[in-house]
């Protein structure tokens, strides 16, 4: 199975319908399998007294407060409808993360979305992941600043939501954590959520990303792992490939010196299209996962491999010696592991100088 490819679009738009779809046309060019925005209502996400971060702070300069940021970054649910049918005309996935269940819900009833992506913000928020899993669609976490007791507890509310109708709610935080250990609940898992492994910071430090992590996560739950990339280049992906990563998640912006929050730690097209292709290449890199020759490198045996020849001539009955036989590259003959075999053998038949045993 191919990596699932998701170009993070999220707020990249500036809040501009005509820049999103542009960024459909985009990620749909570059090879990526899913454009994914982010749905939310300002009021609803902060309140006028959250703070920015100082990533926004610093690559946002046109507003004092989070709220003021994202109240212009919104998207209304029509232009998110119109987004799911772009996607369709590019035959991209169309993907958006909900920050409030008003817009969980109709992004769910209006676009039918192949699978519902949670940022590392809500993993915590346990009621709302309940929402989630209760639409009986496909999930991919993110899990950016969270202990695996953490995980854990999302994993428990995916469970009994994906497990429970609408009107069930837990008796109480520990039962519902007891729910995840039952068997029908880690098969529902299993088969609908991808966890991924991600560090909420933009950009992430080498030194911060913790790759090995998707090796842990893989381990602990026995669920397809991911991963999102919040650092700058290819290499992360690459490696979170090659670590048995299924699904990759990375910023595309259509201008990394537009002002915005999320721009300057995003690829350019140029550089998410490179991005795909060293994925599409490692993959094929990675099959078929055992060690033997491959077609091209056997038309390349002969004249690669050494084989036993004759150091001197050899008379017919002549005894096979050490100083009458070397190994050398001959395109045929016995191989050197019969070179024990041979000695003080008597030869059948008579040798020149460099000819094959």
């Amino acid at each position: 199975m191919n990596v699932y490819v998701i170009a993070e679009a999220g707020v990249n738009h500036n809040g501009s319908l005509e820049l999103a779809k542009d960024l459909v046309r985009v990620a749909s060019e570059c090879g990526a399998d899913a454009v994914k925005f982010q749905t939310f209502v300002t009021e609803k996400l902060v309140t006028r007294h959250a703070k920015k971060a100082e990533y926004q702070i610093e690559n946002d300069i046109g507003s004092s407060s989070q709220a003021e940021m994202l109240k212009r970054l919104e998207l209304s649910y029509e232009d998110f409808i119109e987004l799911s049918e772009e996607c369709k005309k590019y035959n991209i996935d169309f993907m958006t993360t909900c920050f409030d269940k008003e817009s969980l819900d109709i992004i769910c009833r209006m676009t039918l979305p192949k699978a519902l992506k949670i940022g590392s913000g809500d993993l915590t928020n346990l009621p709302f992941l309940i929402e989630h899993a209760r639409k009986g669609i496909n999930i991919i976490i993110s899990t950016g600043m969270a202990t695996l007791s953490e995980v854990e507890d999302a994993l428990a509310a995916l469970a009994f939501g994906y497990l429970t109708d609408d009107d069930t709610q837990p008796s109480n935080y520990r039962w519902l954590k007891h729910n995840y250990f039952t068997a029908e609940a880690i098969e529902q898992i299993q088969d609908k959520v991808t966890l991924l492994h991600c560090v909420t910071d933009y950009p992430a430090r080498p030194q911060d990303l913790n790759l090995d992590a998707i090796r842990q996560l893989r381990e602990a739950y026995k669920l397809r792992v991911g991963y999102s990339d919040h650092a700058l280049g290819m290499e992360a992906c690459c490696a979170a490939v090659a670590l048995g990563a299924t699904c990759l998640e990375k910023h595309i912006t259509l201008d990394k010196s537009m002002s915005g929050p999320d721009h300057a730690a995003s690829s350019s097209p140029q550089e998410f299209k490179e991005f795909v292709t060293a994925i599409r290449n490692l993959e094929l890199a990675l099959r078929p996962k055992i060690k033997a020759p491959t077609k091209r490198e056997l038309a390349n045996l002969e004249v690669a491999r050494k084989y036993l020849v004759a150091a001197t001539d050899i008379a017919p009955g002549e005894l096979f010696t050490k100083d009458n036989m070397e190994i050398k590259r001959s395109a045929a003959g016995m191989l050197p592991n019969q070179y024990w075999d041979l000695l003080g053998e008597p030869a059948r038949k008579a040798y020149t100088v460099g000819e094959s045993i």
